[in-house]
């Protein structure tokens, strides 16, 4: 049996999956993208799948050089023919929030009002239109990196002064209409295959934008979850959840997103805006880690799910995974 190929750079957010794979007896391999090199002329590699995991935010644990590396190794292993999870087209929109707007955008689907700069000096101009406040967010991000909220103009003019605006690892950023969360919550869909998996309500605190649903320890009672992923850097966000499912017309158009995108494995989020009750889409997650404790707030193992969904994808038939849900 030829192993699957994990390509992650986080130390922690994977453990359930490898736990799961060993559980079952699958064989796999792992890579950092953060450290690693591949030959143009190398045959096609001996792997049954290959699963990528980079994470966009790799940039703040001295990852950056794996950023854009990965769209070229993943466009090699393509053409060589490997079957890639999350491959070079859902990697492509994961490293551009102002993509995942574009596509929005050719789809008909709602979100926050936004324009993209690519320097400080364009902002005031790019505020024309929108409604305050604004948040200026970085286009390539993850876990709530290079996000700043501004209520007025002069707040805006104010941070562009001090010369400490970060557009992030591609020097670009968008400028987009902050909207207030009605009833205080988010709401993240999981989808596996391009279809609907779960979706859980983020209960939000403050001014956080990490939104990791490994990060979150809390149910909406207040019950303290069991963390699964990020146990080493889980900031202490006080954010609650709950799971929850969306209206139909909601999950067919996260299942649009994700099948247009190329997103085997990702989660949208959405926003309802307490202004006037609209449905606004602003995140498109390629990676997306599923929220901790799982079987406590949607159920069941999602990792039970996606590990059926790596054996369909690898052409393993594998016994054991045939009694993991008995």
């Amino acid at each position: 049996m030829s192993p699957i190929a994990i390509y992650h750079e986080h130390p922690d957010w994977f453990k359930p999956l490898f736990e799961e794979l060993n559980n079952r007896g699958i064989p796999f391999t792992r890579f950092n993208p953060a450290q690693h090199q591949f030959a143009i002329e190398e045959p096609k590699p001996n792997f049954s799948l290959f699963f990528n995991r980079m994470s966009p935010s790799a940039y703040l644990r001295d990852g950056i050089q794996g950023m854009f590396y990965t769209l070229y190794y993943l466009k090699h292993l393509e053409t060589l023919g490997v079957p890639v999870v999350n491959g070079y087209k859902a990697w492509t929109f994961e490293t551009s929030k102002a993509l995942q707007l574009q596509l929005l955008q050719s789809l008909g689907i709602k979100y926050p009002k936004a324009h993209v700069v690519n320097h400080p000096s364009q902002l005031i101009a790019a505020a024309e239109g929108l409604r305050f406040p604004v948040v200026v967010k970085a286009n390539i991000g993850g876990s709530g990196a290079g996000i700043t909220k501004y209520h007025s103009i002069e707040d805006l003019k104010a941070a562009i002064a001090e010369g400490n605006l970060d557009f992030g690892v591609d020097h670009t950023a968008l400028l987009q209409e902050f909207i207030p969360a009605r009833d205080g919550y988010i709401t993240r869909v999981e989808t596996l295959g391009g279809k609907y998996l779960y979706a859980i309500r983020v209960y939000l605190t403050g001014e956080t934008f990490n939104l990791c649903p490994a990060d979150i320890c809390q149910t909406n009672t207040g019950v303290e979850l069991v963390r699964n992923a990020c146990a080493l850097d889980a900031p202490k966000n006080g954010l609650k959840v709950e799971g929850y499912t969306p209206p139909p017309a909601v999950i067919k158009a996260i299942e649009t997103i994700v099948q247009q995108s190329g997103i085997d494995v990702g989660g949208i989020e959405y926003i309802v805006d307490d202004r006037d009750g609209e449905i606004y889409y602003y995140d498109v997650n390629a990676l997306s880690n599923f929220v901790a404790d799982a079987v406590n707030v949607i159920g069941f193992n999602p990792h039970h799910k996606l590990v059926d969904y790596l054996e369909q994808r690898a052409g393993i038939k594998a016994a054991s995974s045939r009694l993991v849900h008995a």
